[in-house]
C-alpha cells in the first residue's frame, strides 16, 4: 500500500471526473464521464487508492493544493490530523499554543458549531461517504456486465474495501456527533436531502455492515499493507460493542471481548519495543492491524504525520533527532497526563523536559508543559525518513496493543472472558515497557493503562467519556478555560452538527447545547 499511493495523484484526477463534493451539500457526479472511467477496469484500484489516501491528504495535488473540500484549507481539513485535534486536544493528553481560529476552543472545550475544525471532520466523513458509494454505485454486477467486464474476487474485494471505509468514517461520525446523515450507495444521487440517521439507526447499520464484511474482506494478513481486512472490522466492532453503552445506553461487553479475541488470535505480535511503532519504518511492525499510511516523497501534506512530528518538537529539542527540518512549536501535554505514569521504569513516558515546565501557565508558551517525543520521522536504525519536511510514519488507527486493552477491559466490565487472560495481557504491555506488572484489574488502572499504551493516538476523548471522566469527574490544566481546570457541560461529549450543513439541510437536528 506505500506502492499504491504512487497512482494516488492519477486516481484523484479521475475522482475529479467523477465530480468529488466541491461543498457540504454537493455530490460526486454520475453521468458520461463517470461512465468513461469506469469502462476501464484498470482504473478501479486507483479509484480506490484515492478513497484509502482520502485517510491521509486533503486535495488531489502535493502540499494539500486543489483540495477536495473547497470550504476549508487544505491543511486544516485533513482527515487523521482533524480527526486526532478533535480526540486529543479535549483531553489531558494535548494542549496547543497556536492560535488558529478554532483551534484554541478545543482544549478550553468552547466551541461553538461554526468551529472550523468540528465543521471540517463532520464535511469529511461525509465526503468519505460519498467517495464509497459512487465506487458502490459503478461497481454491481449489473454495471459490469453492461460493460462487458469480468466480475473477479479482486472487484468484489474492492467493494468490501470500500464499504469497510464507509464503515470506518461512521463509526467516527457516531463517536463524535452522535447522530449525523447516513447515506449509502442505495440512496439515489440527488432525489432528495439527506435524512439524519439517530445514534441507533447508526449503531444497527454499523453492526450489520461490519458484520457483513467478516466474510466478504480478506483474511487477516492477507491484504496489502495499509488495506483493510477481516481484522480491521473486527476491531472497528469491537470499538462500536464497547461504547455501546455511550452509543445506544446497551451494555454489550461480551460482544466486545468476543471480537476483539478474534483479533487478538489473528496472528499479530506485539513490536519487541514500543517505540518502533511510531517511527519512519513503522511498516514493519507486526501488531499494526489497519493504518494510515503516509510517504514523504508520495503522500505530501501538511497535515498527518507531518503535523504531529513537526509541531510536538519545539524549544530545545532539535529537529534532527526527529527527522525534519524544524520545530513548529505547538502541541505539548499536561502534568495530570504525565502523572498517570507510576513506574519510573516505564519507557512508555516519552516526555522531553529540558527546559520545559511541567506547569502550563500560558498554553501560548511552549516550554509551558512537558513535550512528547514519541513520533518520530526516523527509522530504527538512526536515519531519517526520505524527506525532512513530509514524513513517513504512517498512523495505526488500530494497533494490537488496542485489542489486548479492549478484551481487558470489557471482561472488567463484566462481559464473558477469561479474567486471568485480561490480567496477563495488560501486562504484556507492561512487561515490554519495562513497568512492574499489576495484580488486579480495576476500572481505573485500565483507563490509566489505555492513557499510557494508548496515548497521542487519538483515542483520548472516547475514552474519558466511556469511563464517565470527559466533561466532569476528572479534570486537566486549563480544561473550561481556567489553569487548574474545571467541569464543563454535559452536552460537551457531543461535537455539533456543522452549521453550514443545519443551513443547507434544514431537515437536520443540532445536538443539545449548540
Amino acid at each position: 500500500m506505500k506502492n499504491i499511493f504512487k497512482t494516488i495523484f492519477c486516481a484523484a484526477v479521475l475522482l475529479l471526473s467523477l465530480g468529488a463534493c466541491k461543498d457540504l451539500d454537493t455530490k460526486p457526479y454520475v453521468g458520461e464521464v463517470s461512465e468513461l472511467v469506469y469502462q476501464d477496469v484498470n482504473n478501479y484500484k486507483e479509484i480506490l487508492a484515492k478513497l484509502y489516501a482520502g485517510l491521509a491528504v486533503s486535495g488531489i495535488k502535493p502540499k494539500d493544493d486543489d483540495v477536495d473540500l473547497k470550504n476549508y484549507d487544505g491543511g486544516s481539513q485533513g482527515y487523521m490530523r482533524v480527526y486526532w485535534y478533535l480526540q486529543e486536544f479535549p483531553t489531558d493528553e494535548a494542549v496547543t499554543g497556536w492560535g488558529d481560529p478554532g483551534l484554541p476552543d478545543l482544549h478550553r472545550m468552547s466551541w461553538t458549531a461554526s468551529n472550523q475544525w468540528s465543521s471540517a471532520f463532520y464535511s469529511r466523513i461525509l465526503f468519505q461517504a460519498a467517495v464509497a458509494n459512487e465506487f458502490l454505485r459503478e461497481t454491481t454486477d449489473n454495471k459490469l456486465s453492461e460493460r462487458g467486464i469480468e466480475k473477479t474476487q479482486e472487484i468484489q474485494n474492492y467493494r468490501a474495501e470500500a464499504r469497510f471505509i464507509r464503515a470506518l468514517v461512521y463509526a467516527h461520525g457516531i463517536d463524535l456527533y452522535g447522530s449525523i446523515p447516513l447515506v449509502t450507495e442505495k440512496d439515489q444521487v440527488g432525489s432528495s436531502l439527506p435524512k439524519q440517521a439517530s445514534r441507533q439507526e447508526l449503531f444497527t447499520f454499523l453492526e450489520t455492515e461490519l458484520k457483513a464484511l467478516e466474510t466478504e474482506l480478506p483474511a487477516p494478513k492477507t491484504n496489502e499493507y495499509g488495506r483493510a481486512d477481516r481484522a480491521a472490522a473486527w476491531m472497528t466492532l469491537a470499538k462500536l460493542y464497547l461504547n455501546a453503552q455511550v452509543y445506544i445506553g446497551q451494555e454489550k461487553y461480551s460482544e466486545a471481548a468476543e471480537y476483539a479475541k478474534k483479533v487478538i488470535d489473528a496472528g499479530f505480535t506485539l513490536a519487541p519495543k514500543y517505540g518502533n511503532n511510531f517511527l519512519a519504518d513503522n511498516d514493519t511492525s507486526t501488531e499494526t492491524i489497519f493504518t494510515i499510511n503516509f510517504d514523504g516523497n508520495e503522500t505530501q501534506t501538511w497535515g498527518g504525520t507531518t503535523t504531529l512530528i513537526h509541531a510536538a518538537v519545539g524549544g530545545s529539542m532539535n529537529p534532527a533527532d526527529f527527522g525534519v527540518d524544524g520545530g513548529w512549536a505547538g502541541f505539548r501535554t499536561t502534568k495530570e497526563f504525565v502523572g498517570l505514569f507510576d513506574d519510573a521504569k516505564d519507557t512508555r513516558a516519552m516526555f522531553y523536559k529540558e527546559g520545559q515546565s511541567l506547569e502550563i501557565e500560558s498554553l501560548t508558551t511552549f516550554t509551558d508543559g512537558y513535550a512528547i517525543s514519541k513520533w518520530k520521522n526516523v527509522k530504527q536504525d538512526g536515519t531519517p525518513g526520505k524527506n525532512l519536511t513530509h514524513t513517513d510514519t504512517d498512523f495505526a488507527v488500530y494497533r494490537l496493543a488496542d485489542a489486548y486493552l479492549m478484551y481487558a477491559e470489557a471482561v472488567a466490565r463484566g462481559g464473558s472472558g477469561d479474567a486471568t487472560l485480561a490480567l496477563s495481557l495488560v501486562n504484556e504491555l507492561r512487561t515490554r515497557a519495562q513497568a512492574n506488572t499489576l495484580t488486579t484489574l480495576t476500572l481505573d488502572n485500565l483507563l490509566n493503562e489505555r492513557g499510557r499504551e494508548l496515548y497521542w493516538e487519538g483515542h483520548r476523548r472516547t475514552d474519558l467519556i466511556r469511563f464517565g471522566k470527559f466533561t466532569s469527574g476528572y479534570n486537566w490544566a486549563w480544561k473550561g478555560g481556567e489553569k487548574n481546570g474545571k467541569d464543563v457541560e454535559p452536552f460537551r461529549s457531543l461535537y455539533p452538527i456543522a452549521a453550514t450543513d443545519l443551513v443547507a439541510n434544514p431537515s437536520l437536528s443540532q445536538n443539545p447545547g449548540y
